[in-house]
């Protein structure tokens, strides 16, 4: 970890250090290069920004480090970049890690003694913090201390050490497992909604322009139809509908070379992809259209629970084509029909 502290600041961004990085290099480099910089810049989530500007402009004002905020939402909908914002528009250095990354006490240690005053420290998967971790966070946060175990045994003593004001930026797709203590020590919570299709078309149109690449807007607004309202999934998208523009014609994006892109990777009308319909044709065929529970499920089409349950259902949920119940998870009617099958008379009854 002290390896770690001490690695190079990213080319591009002098006030950015990754404590302990996650994203793969090509990801990482293309995000950085799409991603806003200002709270101007960033579509969307205007109630959020509303918000956030008086938040961020009252902290300014009194000339003090904003106070720790908790960023929660599906994934791909903006907290990381947000958490860097919010750094940018502060002023201050952000060091970033995540909940799984943070092994032992002393790796949290070595980054909390390494941060300035104002410093930004941005946990992402903040929910995944193993006890004795958040237990050091607690007068971390709220007494700006650290507080060390020296000796084993009746020797034992504890040292306190001071630290500097800092802002701590926590993210995660599941709030319901902070535990209450760590949630009430944030003074600010902000959720991240799905986005609009008319934001996403923005999103698109203007990382298009960052790429160096032409899109129409009948193709912008096509993309942001399939991107199950996630500006991640939109810049993928853009990203591989590129490259089909490259390979097939003279770069332009058009609505035909969407289309025809869209059809290769298996995106259908409304955004499902070749697992989302897995998903669904599993419960229908297999399980009669539910209920099913999740750990059937997941063995049954060969995915992971949590990717399941964080990735896939939240969107089949928005869409009204999968129904949670406490029995476990059921298709709808809407479902069967996009599948091009007839419903069972008693569906609703069961649902």
């Amino acid at each position: 970890m002290e390896n770690e502290l001490d690695s190079p600041v990213k080319p591009g961004n002098d006030m950015t250090r990754d404590v302990a990085p996650t994203a793969q290099p090509e990801e990482t480099t293309f995000d950085a290069r799409l991603r806003p910089k200002r709270l101007s810049e960033f579509v969307g989530q205007q109630k959020l920004k509303d918000h956030l500007a008086v938040f961020l402009g009252a902290a300014q004002k009194r000339g003090e480090p904003i106070e720790h905020t908790l960023l929660y939402g599906n994934p791909g909908l903006g907290k990381t970049t947000l958490a860097h914002i919010i750094s940018k528009e502060m002023g201050a250095n952000i060091k970033t890690t995540s909940g799984p990354a943070l092994e032992r006490v002393g790796d949290l240690a070595a980054i909390l003694t390494n941060l300035e005053e104002g410093d930004v420290l941005f946990i992402d998967e903040i929910h995944r913090l193993n006890k004795l971790i958040e237990e050091v966070m607690y007068p971390a946060m709220e007494d700006f201390a650290l507080d060390l175990v020296i000796g084993k045994g009746p020797s034992a003593r504890t040292l306190r050490m001071d630290l500097p004001r800092f802002t701590l930026i926590g993210a995660t797709t599941r709030l319901s497992l902070l535990t209450a203590p760590l949630r009430d020590r944030f003074g600010v919570t902000y959720h991240l909604d799905f986005y609009e299709p008319s934001d996403l078309t923005m999103i698109v149109e203007r990382n298009a322009g960052t790429l160096g690449c032409t899109v129409r807007p009948d193709a912008a607004a096509r993309i942001a139809e399939r991107a199950r309202r996630t500006p991640r999934v939109a810049n993928r998208l853009l990203k591989r509908v590129r490259d089909y523009a490259d390979f097939h014609g003279d770069g332009t994006i058009s609505l035909d070379i969407v289309d025809r892109a869209l059809r290769m990777l298996e995106i259908d009308a409304i955004g499902l992809d070749s697992v989302d319909r897995r998903i669904l044709e599993t419960i229908v065929s297999k399980f009669a259209g539910g209920p099913v529970g999740l750990n059937a499920l997941a063995a049954a089409t060969s995915e992971e629970m949590e990717t399941i349950e964080s990735i896939y259902e939240p969107y089949l949920i928005q869409l009204g084509l999968l129904h949670r119940t406490p029995r476990g998870r059921m298709a709808t009617e809407a479902a069967y029909k996009h599948l091009g099958l007839a419903a069972p008379e008693r569906l609703e009854t069961l649902i």
